[in-house]
């Protein structure tokens, strides 16, 4: 900033030296104009100083609130970035078939809890031990082997009936 103002006292210096009368129009002008360019050299440098300070108070609390951040998790053994270990259950809604991921620890709670589907809203798993996940898991997967089985079947069927309507013709 120091630059722009050396600018500024170069072009007064300039101003003065080319012998126009002090009363004329052009020598008012220059006049003006070095003055209006010396309060913009003025307010640049100060917000020049403004932004400084400001720089060096970020950065204060920025160091202030790192120090704060080891501090607590130190205190309070946290896992901050260490969300990858929290293990999730799965159901599917009875409703809708939509699967649900919830928090395991709901399992081993001793309030009632009540986990819903968002997309229907219906009660997908209660804590009150009425549903068990490995015994839904297993319906789930023996219902499914059930209906791939019939869809076999299905498909057998249809192949049969087909091959009666072309021996047929």
């Amino acid at each position: 900033m120091n630059d722009l103002r050396a600018r500024v006292a170069y072009l007064q210096g300039l101003a003065s030296g080319l012998d126009i009368s002090e009363d004329s129009k052009e020598s008012r002008l220059l006049k003006e104009i070095i003055n209006v360019l010396t309060d913009f050299a003025e307010e640049v440098t100060e917000l020049q100083e403004s932004q400084d300070q400001l720089e060096e108070y970020v950065e204060t609390l920025d160091e202030d609130l790192s120090d704060l951040e080891d501090e607590v998790c130190d205190e309070y053994e946290c896992c901050c970035d260490e969300d990858d270990d929290e293990e999730y259950a799965e159901a599917d809604c009875p409703n809708c078939g939509e699967g649900v991921m919830f928090d395991a620890d709901i399992l081993e709670e001793d309030d009632l809890i009540e986990v819903t589907c968002p997309a229907c809203e219906a009660v997908v798993f209660a804590n009150d031990n009425s549903v068990d996940l490995e015994d839904q898991s297993n319906q789930d997967d023996q219902s499914n082997q059930s209906e791939q089985e019939e869809f076999g079947a299905k498909k057998k069927l249809k192949s049969k009936s087909k091959k009666k309507s072309k021996d047929d013709l």
